[in-house]
């Protein structure tokens, strides 16, 4: 069985510009969910890109519905750029895809559109 690569959670370029990629699943939710927190924390704009994500589960969507979440309650403007097909998919058959509202944006990584 091949192995899947562990989900990693890092700085992009600028505050507030971050990256995820690898497998975003129940084996990596807690560590990507606390990383996430400890690195929105005090920033008033998030952008996440998610076209690193090679696969994903309930439980990497579970991650990104409380960061939106959190962020909500915080004040935090977050939004998701380049959600991978899968994970669109998965939003939409849990009815969640609505809960990432604007947060949600398919298409291209901000790498590729600068």
């Amino acid at each position: 069985m091949a192995r899947r690569r562990a989900a990693t959670f890092s700085l992009v370029g600028a505050a507030g510009q971050y990256r995820l990629t690898g497998t975003a699943d129940m084996a990596s939710a807690r560590a990507l969910l606390e990383q996430g927190l400890g690195a929105f924390r005090g920033q008033s704009q998030v952008a996440v890109d998610l076209s690193g994500v090679t696969a994903t589960d309930g439980a990497g969507l579970a991650v990104l519905l409380s960061w939106v979440e959190r962020a909500r309650a915080a004040g935090q403007v977050l939004a998701f750029q380049a959600l991978p097909a899968q994970l669109l998919a998965l939003a939409r058959v849990c009815d969640v895809e609505a809960m990432l509202g604007a947060a949600a944006t398919p298409g291209a990584s901000p790498a590729a559109s600068a």
